[in-house]
């Protein structure tokens, strides 16, 4: 630990100036073992929340539920192209004031650690970079060049100054314990060869010379020269080592789910599978967990990148999109968390000692010289139980589990029994209606104002978009004689074939939609091909290129092609085929909507609405849709239902929502085990739905009265049958094992305090504003199903729905402890029993149960 204390011949002075209060600055270390702060070896939890993807009225309790999940981090990345949207003009305002974001973690007493980058990944739109960045004469991205390495720099001192103005960094007393420097540069510093070492070692020295008083880390750098920190990115990180032997062992990104594709499914990855990768990598040394995500929050605007990443960025979090407590992930990991801190002495103070107790179990202990101990039992078979011996101590483990000991004899916690209560979230009808829809059709014929041009050939869309929108309209002209045979029936219609880069394609001929075609993240090259309606004369074909988010990830992404690059050929016309790669287009950025502004909540609009009562018969594309609405009472998270439109985007208040599109989802979702290698594809969700049917509306986005609603419709749907719903915890469920000799059991109340053994108790808790109103299922015995198809086993105690709603119902939390006392007698004997219960929340304190709901 370097600490710089003031000279006791100042000292004097600097008493009388501040009141007799000494100043002592101390820069985090690290070592071996863990990252020491104030001197002290930490076993650090860390979380990601990036404060983009919420609003700053979330902020705070977001911050404040994950500190309640047993957090000491805030992990975040700081996204160049929103912080300088234009070279050399700076926005930190809003959702985009960094500083604010944290000291709110300061205020919590939590830690940062801030990614800088400034390349994040984030499956962000263009990995964070700005775009005009593309155009700066020379540049090639993250890698031995002097134009990039210079704009990188500059922005990189920009905040490293910035924190510092702010006193933020832990050595001037500030929250930020550690920065990191690029992103998951491994694979492209191998791709690109000296080049990419080269850069790398720069990008490190450029960094520590700011003197920020903190180490640094690159994550997924093998390389990291000294004194900075590689880390490790991925679902399990037990198998990486630092490059030195003094570094410690960090986790950068422990992926608690995963991100989500417009067509995809939803992917879900098991709580019991993610506390066994983090205890699996503490029981290895371990010092340094942050889950990707902790809240993932939303892609507003277009902010999300990919292409094809979906304006949901959940994540499977355990604080989901909209801020709400995810159970069981959030309670399970707490506890997990608690757990954990209790083995911090011996972990940071021991090296593990690896035994056998099996065939698949194996114990890690760590036992100092001060005589702490602690163990981790692990039973890696994905299919069996274990009934293991240990310090003259049986104890069974679940496939696919660890146990841990803090005393190295009494489990308090393993990653397989999920003893805290499962919520289920429900969108639900609020008390807003939209009603009085107006609509106005996109102009597709004029071609005349200052955002219009024509060139030879076919362009690049981002070239000349330079995303200031996602639109770019292609047009051209093809003259069609009147001896043509297929005017006169002799043959088929001919057919257009246009080659693709962009991620979406809306064909038009003479101002109607003949077909639209689509890429996806793996195929960004797709093709439109249909038969289409010309007339003898001039015909007029519009091409309307869509961007779906830029690229994020990839050697050299910002030379990937976007947009129409050809061919575009008709076949089937009398000469042959005639091929328009290279005639005379003409070029329209954006759409007539956007250039007049039809989002603003301000002024007079500068179009004629049409009063809708036939908008959902008349479905047209290319049409704006708005409504004015009242906020819903309560305080619950809002959300747009979207299921009744197709593609677009959509604003309210000014404020953009974000990118909808009801494309159905295409996976397998045969269900799910925890047990086994978790990847992306073992447990998806939605198939055959719409992969995002809701969207994200911030209340503090809303006014009491006439809110604004924009959409603008790129294929057609109903809007009349969009709603505003609430998000809210409907079902709760729990299932607790009883206590077992066999198996030792605390209930853990807190950090630091002595802990108390005692029976396990059910858990029950209802959202703020609401009450448990009735129990749908509740059986103390050996109960089977999963939450929300709970049956009764061959062993059920009678009382078991009396107790519990004597106990619970009008509460807004209650416990029930689980032993045969409670229940009157043992309903079998010798038989290791549950209790399992299914209860209803609601803002009704009445209490409803229903006959058939005791089965």
């Amino acid at each position: 630990m370097e600490c710089y204390s003031i000279s006791r011949f100042l000292l004097p002075f600097f008493l009388a100036v501040t009141f007799a209060v000494q100043f002592i600055h101390c820069s985090v270390t690290y070592d071996r073992k863990a990252i020491l702060i104030n001197g002290q070896r930490r076993i650090l939890i860390s979380g990601s929340i990036h404060y983009p993807r919420s609003t700053p009225d979330m902020w705070e309790d977001l911050i404040m539920k994950a500190k309640d999940g047993g957090l000491d981090v805030i992990d975040t990345y700081v996204f160049w192209n929103v912080h300088e949207p234009s070279q050399g003009n700076y926005n930190f305002e809003g959702r985009y004031d960094l500083v604010r974001f944290l000291k709110i973690v300061q205020k919590s007493g939590l830690y940062v650690h801030l990614r800088i980058g400034p390349y994040v990944c984030a499956e962000w739109n263009f990995g964070g970079f700005p775009v005009w960045l593309k155009y700066v004469p020379g540049i090639s991205f993250r890698t031995d060049n002097e134009p990039f390495k210079n704009a990188m720099q500059g922005f990189t001192e920009k905040i490293v100054n910035l924190m510092k103005s702010e006193n933020l960094f832990e050595s001037q007393g500030g929250p930020i314990i550690l920065s990191q420097i690029e992103n998951e540069y491994g694979a492209q510093s191998k791709l690109f060869g000296a080049a990419g070492r080269g850069y790398m070692t720069w990008a490190a020295n450029m960094a520590i010379s700011m003197g920020t008083g903190v180490p640094w880390v690159m994550c997924k750098e093998d390389d990291a020269p000294d004194p900075v920190i590689n880390t490790c990115n991925g679902f399990y990180c037990d198998a990486f080592s630092p490059n030195r032997p003094y570094k410690p062992t960090m986790w950068t990104e422990a992926w608690s789910g995963w991100f989500t594709e417009f067509g995809g499914p939803i992917h879900q990855r098991p709580v019991q599978d993610l506390a066994f990768s983090v205890v699996k990598f503490i029981q290895k040394g371990g010092s340094f967990v942050n889950y990707y995500m902790y809240h993932g929050g939303t892609n507003f605007g277009r902010t999300a990148g990919g292409p094809f990443i979906t304006t949901s960025y959940d994540y499977d979090a355990p604080l989901d999109e909209y801020g709400l407590i995810r159970q069981p992930k959030h309670g399970h990991l707490k506890e997990l968390h608690k757990s954990i801190k209790l083995c911090e002495k011996a972990l940071v103070s021991a090296d593990p000692t690896i035994t056998s107790i099996g065939g698949m179990q194996q114990a890690h202990v760590f036992s100092s010289e001060s005589g702490v101990c602690a163990a981790f039992l692990s039973n890696y078979d994905t299919q069996s139980s274990a009934r293991v011996m240990f310090n003259n101590m049986h104890y069974n483990l679940p496939p696919w589990s660890i146990s841990i000991l803090p005393d190295c004899r009494n489990v308090v916690f393993n990653t397989a029994k999920v003893g805290v209560q499962t919520s289920t979230m429900e969108m639900q009808p609020s008390s807003s209606e939209l009603y009085s829809w107006e609509t106005f059709k996109e102009d597709l014929s004029a071609m005349d104002d200052s955002s219009t041009f024509s060139s030879f050939g076919l362009l690049e869309q981002i070239n000349v978009t330079r995303d200031t929108s996602d639109y770019l309209w292609y047009k051209t002209s093809v003259d069609i004689g009147s001896s043509e045979s297929f005017l006169r029936g002799g043959k088929e219609l001919p057919s257009l074939i246009v080659q693709s880069t962009g991620h979406a394609l809306h064909v038009f001929i003479n101002g109607q939609l003949s077909g639209s075609a689509f890429g996806t993240r793996e195929n960004r090259r797709f093709a439109f091909s249909g038969k289409v309606n010309l007339r003898a004369g001039t015909n007029t074909i519009g091409l309307l290129s869509i961007a779906v988010g830029l690229p994020n990830v990839g050697g050299h992404f910002e030379t990937w092609n976007t947009g129409v690059l050809g061919p575009v050929v008709v076949h089937g016309l009398d000469q042959g085929k005639l091929d328009l790669s290279w005639a005379k287009w003409n070029y329209q950025v954006g759409l007539k909507g956007e250039s007049m502004n039809l989002i603003s909540p301000d002024g007079i609009s500068p179009v004629e609405w049409m009063q809708g009562s036939l908008i959902a018969q008349q479905q047209q594309p290319l049409t704006w849709h708005k409504v004015h609405f009242d906020a819903p009472d309560g305080d619950e998270p809002l959300a747009l239902d979207m299921k009744s439109m197709g593609k677009g985007q959509v604003w309210i208040n000014g404020q953009s929502i974000g990118r909808y599109w009801t494309a159905y989802a295409n996976g397998n979702c045969n269900g799910c085990s925890y047990a086994g290698t978790f990847r992306p594809t073992k447990c998806e969700l939605g198939c055959g739905q719409p992969t995002q049917r809701w969207y994200h509306v911030p209340r503090s986005w809303l006014k009491a009265k006439q809110n604004l609603l924009v959409l603008f419709e790129e294929l057609g749907g109903d809007p009349t049958q969009i709603s505003l719903v609430k998000r809210s915890v409907t079902n709760i469920c729990a299932d607790v094992a009883e206590y077992h000799p066999m198996i030792k059991n605390w209930h853990i109340e807190s950090y630091g305090k002595s802990e108390e053994i005692r029976r396990p108790r059910v858990h029950l808790k209802c959202s703020p504003g609401q009450n448990i109103t009735s129990i749908k299922f509740a059986s103390y015995g050996t109960p089977l199903g999963t939450c929300g198809s709970f049956q009764q086993g061959t062993c059920h105690a009678p009382n078991s729905y009396s107790i519990l709603e004597k106990k619970c119902v009008g509460q807004q939390r209650c416990a029930v402890t689980i032993s045969n006392d409670n229940f009157g007698h043992d309903p079998c004997p010798n038989v290791l029993k549950h209790l399992t219960v299914e209860a209803t929340c609601s803002l009704s304190a009445s209490s409803t149960i229903g006959p058939s709901s005791r089965g």
